[in-house]
């Protein structure tokens, strides 16, 4: 049972996208395909910049210093991408919930899909589960879905370096 494909796998390609942004409409259908996602055509240069404009949007919400800053950011982004929830059965997947209207452009898709994913993953995990990593010059953004929710850097090599930083820190 698939309960909610709106939240871990929206924010995760959302930081996906937001750390390695697509060059051209191409690599973004493909890197769209390779997370899962039906495509219903062709990703266009509108599709992209669009696209591109909710990533800028996104990445306020991700630098929030605060949790009611970061809602009023995600609100903001629910309100100029997000419709009212439909019930879908497209691609044979089974019967499931879309936050936008049917057979819309894949910026539109993407906008959508970004916004109510953030949401439902601040609201399910915690507010303070999507940053920046913790690495001095490291600007990765991931979204912490781990069980403690005490994640700080982007990847165990972060967590290495910062470690090794550390201590020869401390026996300096």
């Amino acid at each position: 049972m698939h309960l909610n494909p709106y939240g871990e796998d929206a924010v995760n390609l959302a930081a996906d996208l937001a750390n390695r942004r697509p060059a051209d409409p191409a690599e973004l259908a493909d890197r769209c395909r390779a997370a899962g996602l039906l495509l219903d055509g062709p990703a266009t240069p509108d599709d992209l910049d669009r696209v591109h404009t909710a990533l800028d949007a996104w990445e306020k919400a991700v630098d929030a210093t605060d949790e009611r800053e970061r809602a009023d950011l995600v609100n903001r982004m629910l309100a100029a991408s997000a419709a009212y929830p439909r019930l879908t059965d497209h691609g044979g997947t089974g019967w499931h919930l879309h936050y936008r209207e049917e057979r819309q452009p894949l910026g539109v898709l993407l906008s959508a899909l970004i916004s109510v994913g953030t949401a439902l993953h601040l609201v399910g995990r915690g507010m303070h589960r999507l940053r920046r990593c913790a690495v001095a010059g490291c600007t990765v953004i991931f979204a912490d879905t781990t069980r403690t929710g005490r994640r700080r850097y982007c990847s165990q090599r972060c967590s290495n370096r910062d470690a090794v930083r550390r201590h020869r820190a401390r026996t300096a």
